[in-house]
């Protein structure tokens, strides 16, 4: 009997664009996936054909070949193709966890619909995984994985399978693909290819797989041709190997198959991240590649997740529309996005203009989706209080708040105030103001058209303090015209701001922060590193010889102050050189502006930044320094799907890197999700972030730092520092990205945390979601109709009536954040997530009129719940809310 059992899975690897284009791929799809059923019909023993685990290529196929339908959904019933579970391979690292699985709620979906979801977690490309994938995963009933990257060869301890451990506990089967997706995509039987390919390979794997003789030798790469040879050539080398049996086979019998006779031995557990550069690149620092991207998706995922979905449940609850297939259309069109080249911005210029294109349609469609809910919930309220210049606050969180929501107020009188219904006068401030010209409008009458003069009116920007807003709902507010605004933020002959926890001085060109309870300072608290970049699209890399500059004066430009909030503007200048060859020169004809404007507003427990960069320069990187409280930190923390990671400031595999063959430099410089920091007995520092996905911390100076943005001209580049050897990506081929070089302006935005406490992890999810503004405003007015875009148009009021306060539901423990609120995919009923971040397990109520039972991720019914609901330390639970009168 053979010693060692080989399984060929022969796949394509599907990138849905790069330096290509997303219509490159599809033109290219339809070629390929034709040809691949006529292999299949005509050979039933090829037995099945992984074409890389997207769903997405099965509907762009049909968009353009509707009438292979049925044979192609044969096929995939007959497991001869596999498709799913995800809709794209999505970089797990750089976007929202909840963008993570509603991926795989319509992979898996589609593919279904289709006949069959490949039930692995395929993984075989992006760029390091995802702490929760395994979880997610279970989530999805889905209970093993292959993967290629991240691993290091001493955490298999000799096995290639092992055990993948999420935060909470939950575990998938899983595969390291040691030589990557391609080892066998030039299979073939002839002597040479055994001796000097073949057989090496083989013994590598037989040397990790010490508790197996299941072999897995992936058959396929980026966008090949079904190898119609394949089942020939696997049964020349059954006659010629008596060594090996070799089995045309795929990913799900492998596991299946290797697990069921194995599964006992494969004692090893890998916990967590995967982020290791030994064996396969991971370009740690793409986090912070084309930041227009990173930006504006994160925008935009925040805006559907955090107000849209959330208000469109409220309104679903209460008789309007759902609009469920603008947001099939918007989710798909961000899932292209999220595939590991696209939204790491590792692509070409026309490329990556698409992807921003795509962003900006989405959010476009966001903002108008939003006006036209607000609109109608808002009209609803109007007439139900006989009222007309009414201003409707929502919150879409699933706790009562009380919080100041800057908004646009419109009225005749220059003069107004806010007011509840019951006549109390609102805390509210004056932000910005200005008077705007009425124009002319047409009039048709009996002697033909007339222009008539429209008088003007006030577009005033206000922070309106919101007390007790309702859980999940909304409250009613009146403007009032003619009344004097007690508090107008004005300019200030001062060099400091502070609120209750905080003093904010600029003295001698140094910022130092203030923080009053404890009495701690932070001097020189802000400032910015520039440096060259001589890399490429996929890695930041220093350049020889080169020294950082370090922009540490600031220079105050104003500073603003009223009852609710103070803000200073500074400046930060300096000569830097203008590429890489004045780097090399020694020259500086180039010039780095940053103005930084910092907030504080009464009542937060944190700052809030904004910096502003015209960039002029090519070939460089610049990040923001913040001074911590923590001398010399020896870890750090950042938010990671349902809780918050702790990872070493010094990685330990980085000191003989090179002399052990890495792929690419260990470096300790980390992806975010939404905030990062340091924190011990001495105090935390944090940032919450719009966009902005690296930090690293400097711990001989105690500083985090936070990647701004990056900037290069090329999409990949030989032998850089820190990644030796061939360029990424395309390599025989000089690929230019002038747009890469980010010469524009760009605004990027965080808030701080400081504190003299180690900040617990439930914390800086609360603190992040104050940050992230989960709320929206609406005022019913007739003065303006272009400050959002459906504005001037008619629109129907399905529903005539609305009270003048609602809440949809609330939870009762503050520990706990929804992650997600939305409707089913199959139904009416409404879909909630809440999850626990924290160390120990918690409890709380649901306070609703619904019934309620616990789903998977995939939504399906798992059981009744009744009372508490409890959610495991770093875990989360999704209900499922039914109601019977919710509209359809």
């Amino acid at each position: 009997m053979k010693k060692k059992r080989v399984y060929v899975v022969p796949h394509s690897h599907w990138d849905r664009e790069w330096y290509f284009t997303i219509e490159d791929s599809n033109v290219l799809l339809a070629e390929n996936l034709d040809h691949l059923m006529d292999v299949l019909e005509n050979d039933p023993d090829y037995m099945g054909y992984v074409f890389d685990a997207q769903a997405s290529l099965v509907e762009e196929y049909l968009k353009v070949r509707p009438d292979q339908m049925e044979r192609l959904k044969s096929l995939i019933e007959a497991k001869r193709i596999f498709v799913g579970p995800w809709y794209t391979q999505t970089d797990s690292l750089l976007v929202h966890k909840e963008s993570v699985i509603r991926n795989l709620l319509y992979g898996t979906r589609i593919c279904q619909d289709m006949g069959h979801s490949m039930g692995v977690g395929y993984l075989p490309d992006i760029f390091g995984q995802n702490a929760y994938l395994p979880s997610i995963f279970q989530g999805f009933d889905i209970d093993y994985s292959v993967l290629q990257r991240g691993i290091y060869t001493d955490q298999l301890n000799g096995d290639l399978n092992f055990m993948w451990t999420s935060p909470d506990g939950n575990s998938v089967k899983a595969n390291n693909i040691y030589f990557g997706y391609g080892p066998g995509k030039f299979l073939e039987a002839s002597d040479e290819y055994m001796e000097e390919r073949l057989m090496p390979m083989l013994e590598k794997l037989a040397d990790l797989n010490t508790n197996t003789d299941s072999l897995l030798l992936p058959a396929g790469g980026d966008q090949v041709l079904v190898r119609e040879h394949f089942p020939a050539t696997v049964a020349e080398l059954n006659r010629k190997d008596d060594e090996h049996e070799y089995i045309l086979s795929d990913y799900e019998t492998f596991m299946k198959e290797t697990w069921s006779l194995d599964g006992e031995k494969f004692e090893n557990k890998i916990d967590g991240e995967l982020m290791a550069t030994q064996k396969s690149r991971i370009h740690s620092t793409i986090r912070s590649q084309r930041y227009d991207i990173k930006e504006l998706n994160a925008r935009v995922e925040n805006k559907i997740l955090n107000v849209l979905e959330p208000l469109a449940v409220i309104a679903l609850s209460l008789g309007l529309k759902y609009p469920g297939t603008w947001l099939d259309q918007m989710w798909k069109a961000l899932f292209d996005v999220h595939a590991h080249d696209s939204i790491g911005g590792c692509n070409s210029d026309d490329t990556n203009a698409d992807i921003m294109h795509r962003l900006e349609k989405v959010n476009r469609t966001a903002d108008g989706l939003l006006n036209i809910l607000k609109k109608q919930m808002t009209e609803a309220v109007s007439r139900k209080l006989s009222k007309d210049n009414v201003l409707v606050l929502f919150n879409t969180k699933p706790q009562r708040t009380t919080e100041t929501i800057e908004t646009v107020i419109f009225t005749k009188a220059e003069q107004f105030a806010i007011r509840n219904l019951t006549g109390e006068e609102m805390e509210c401030e004056l932000l910005d103001q200005e008077y705007v010209s009425g124009g002319k409008k047409i009039v048709v009458t009996a002697e033909g058209e007339k222009e008539v003069e429209v008088p003007g009116y006030y577009r005033s920007v206000v922070s309106v303090k919101a007390v007790d807003l309702p859980a999940m709902g909304y409250a009613v507010y009146e403007v009032v015209e003619g009344e004097k605004m007690a508090h107008k933020l004005a300019g200030a002959n001062d060099n400091s701001i502070a609120n209750e926890l905080f003093d904010l001085s600029l003295a001698d060109g140094q910022l130092s922060l203030f923080h009053k309870p404890s009495g701690k300072v932070l001097t020189n608290f802000l400032t910015f590193e520039n440096v060259a970049d001589a890399g490429d699209s996929y890695d930041f890399s220093p350049m020889a010889g080169d020294s950082e500059l370090i922009l540490d004066h600031a220079e105050l430009l104003s500073v603003e102050k009223g009852s609710f909030t103070e803000k200073m503007t500074v400046r930060h200048l300096m000569d830097v050189p203008a590429d890489l060859a004045e780097r090399e020169a020694n020259e500086n004809s180039g010039r780095l502006e940053i103005v930084t404007t910092i907030e504080l507003r009464k009542g937060e427990e944190f700052l809030r930044v904004a910096h502003e960069i015209d960039n002029e320069v090519k070939d460089h990187r610049v990040r923001a320094l913040l001074k911590t409280p923590v001398i010399k930190p020896e870890t750090s923390f950042a938010d990671q799907g349902f809780t918050v990671l702790e990872r070493r400031t010094e990685n330990p595999y980085l000191q003989d890197w090179r002399e052990k063959g890495f792929a690419e430099a260990p470096v300790p410089i980390y992806p975010m999700e939404n905030f990062a920091g340091v924190r011990s007995g001495e105090g935390t520092l944090g940032v919450m972030t719009k966009g902005l996905k690296e930090y690293e911390v400097l711990a001989e100076t105690s500083e985090l730092a936070v990647t701004l943005f990056r900037s290069v001209g090329l999409l990949g580049r030989d032998d850089l520092i820190w990644r030796p050897g061939r360029a990424s990506g395309i390599n025989n081929k000089v690929v230019y990205t002038p747009d890469a070089q980010m010469q524009k302006k760009m605004i990027f935005e965080y808030a701080v945390y400081f504190s003299d406490e180690k900040a617990e992890s439930e914390y800086m999810f609360r603190m992040t979601d104050s940050y992230l503004a989960r709320h929206a405003a609406y005022q019913k007015q007739s003065l303006n109709t272009f400050e959002e875009r459906l504005e001037r148009f008619e629109i129907p009021y399905p529903v005539k009536e609305m009270d003048a306060s609602y809440s949809l539901f609330e939870t009762s423990n503050p520990a706990i954040f929804m992650s997600v609120c939305k409707r089913a995919y199959e139904d009416s009923s409404i879909i909630v997530r809440l999850f626990n971040p924290g160390e120990q397990m918690e409890r709380t109520m649901v306070e609703s009129p619904f019934g309620m039972v616990e789903t998977n991720l995939y939504e399906r019914e798992l059981q009744p719940v009744k009372g508490e609901v409890k959610i495991p330390a770093k875990g989360y639970v999704t209900l499922k809310l039914t109601k019977r009168d919710v509209a359809e």
